[in-house]
Parts: C-alpha cells; structure tokens; sequence
C-alpha cells in the first residue's frame, strides 16, 4: 500500500473554482462604490469561491471610469474593463470572453436581486452539472416588488417565448446569471446581440444546444432609477425573439 493510499493520509484537494463577477455599468458612478462595498463585504463570508469583481464600464461620461479606477487601485479582488460604445450585451461579451475564470456570471449594479442567490447561482455550475444558471422572478418562490407596468410587460414577453420556443428556464431577462467556460468559449461568439436581448440570446441557444439550465427563484426588488427605455427594448427584443426563431445553427 503506497504512503498516499494509507489510512488517514490527507488527500489532495480540489483548487477551488474561479469566478468572475461582472458587473456592467453605464453613468453609474452615484452607486457603484457602494454597490461594491455591498457586494465585497458579501463575498467575504463565502469563501468557497476564488472570487473576483470586474466592473464593465460601457460608454459613461459621468466619472463612472474613474470610480472603477480607484476602485481597483484600493482592492486587488476588483477589477475593470472600459469599453467606449454603449451596450450590457457588448460588455459582457467583452469581460466572459476576456476572463479566464472557470465560471463567469453578471449582475445589476443596483443589486436588485438579493445576493443570497449567488452561492446558489454559481453551485450549480461547480458542482451540480449545469452549464448555466439564470435568477427567476417568475418561477414558484421567488419573491419581487415591482410597478405593474413592469410586471405586465416581464410575463408577457416571458409568454411570447413560452409560445415561440417552450423553453424549460422562466425568465429570461433577470440581471443575474452564470455560465460555465465551456458555454463561454461554445456560445458566446454565437451570440449576434450587444445589448439588453443577450441575456435571451445565450438562454435560447445555450438550450438549443442541449446545455442544462438551472432555473433559481429570486428575492427581486425594483429600481427606480432604472435606465431601459422600455418601448424601445421591447421592441428589439421582439426583433430579436424572431431573428432567432428562424435562426439555423
């Protein structure tokens, strides 16, 4: 019997996953620092990730650059990316494809949704076998505080993928996501959207695909500095939902 198989030798351990968090922002230099804070302090008490936050700055003319700046200066673990055209979709894009993280995941700056969906978020990518996982504000348990307008608007076009597709996830535009480096590499130069339909796009062909998606009920509470114009998005996720629907891969 080798040294290595005795009873009680110690065995090796599993280097812990790497993960990076991105957060896109565009003219959000009022919040970020804070943001920041919030999410940092968070990450602090869940180690079992290498963790490091990258801010995805796409376009601001605000100071929201030199905020992420100092930022970076002051904490090793945060990181960031400047981008000088607009788009979430282009900035995503840029940091998951950039990072060599073994998971990559998003979220809003203004943390809308509760954090306590994070571990679970990225466990499901490291040791449960799904290639991507997506925050639900529709799926049973989820719990979310928004204006009807919203609210009408979110399950309508949630529908009209229902009706287009019959996918198995629910939500599909939920700032808060993860995906392994295989969908990275495998789907995001697939990928045609620079915008606020990237989240759709990856969902719809990481399922195509045949990749497995863990669909993870949230705690969601709107904010109303939000800056999407909604009439606009709508219609080019409209757009978008039929490029794909005729789309051959």
């Amino acid at each position: 019997m080798s040294e290595d198989s005795a009873p009680g030798a110690s065995r090796p351990t599993a280097p812990a996953a790497t993960v990076d968090i991105v957060i896109p922002v565009l003219n959000e230099a009022h919040v970020l620092a804070q943001s920041v804070a919030t999410l940092r302090a968070f990450l602090q008490h869940h180690p079992q990730c290498r963790w490091r936050i990258v801010i995805a700055d796409n376009g601001s003319t605000d100071g929201t650059l030199e905020v992420a700046q100092e930022l970076s200066r002051r904490h090793p673990e945060v990181g960031y990316i400047h981008l000088g055209q607009r788009g979430r979709g282009r900035a995503l894009r840029r940091a998951w494809t950039e990072s060599a993280a073994s998971v990559v995941c998003y979220m809003d700056v203004d943390l809308s949704t509760g954090l306590e969906a994070l571990p679970p978020l990225i466990r499901a990518i490291t040791h449960e076998g799904y290639s991507v996982a997506t925050g639900s504000r529709l799926k049973q348990g989820a719990q979310i505080k928004r204006s009807f307008k919203r609210e009408v608007l979110s399950r309508g076009y949630n529908l009209l993928i229902k009706l287009l597709f019959w996918p198995q996830f629910s939500d599909a535009q939920c700032g808060f996501k993860a995906a392994s480096r295989q969908v990275v590499v495998e789907l995001v130069p697939l990928i045609q959207d620079q915008a606020w339909f990237f989240d759709t796009e990856l969902l719809l062909l990481a399922e195509r695909k045949g990749h497995r998606i863990k669909d993870i009920p949230v705690r969601w509470v709107e904010d109303p500095d939000s800056r999407v114009k909604l009439a606009s998005t709508v219609w080019e996720d409209i757009k978008g939902l039929l490029r794909l629907r005729f789309r051959r891969l």
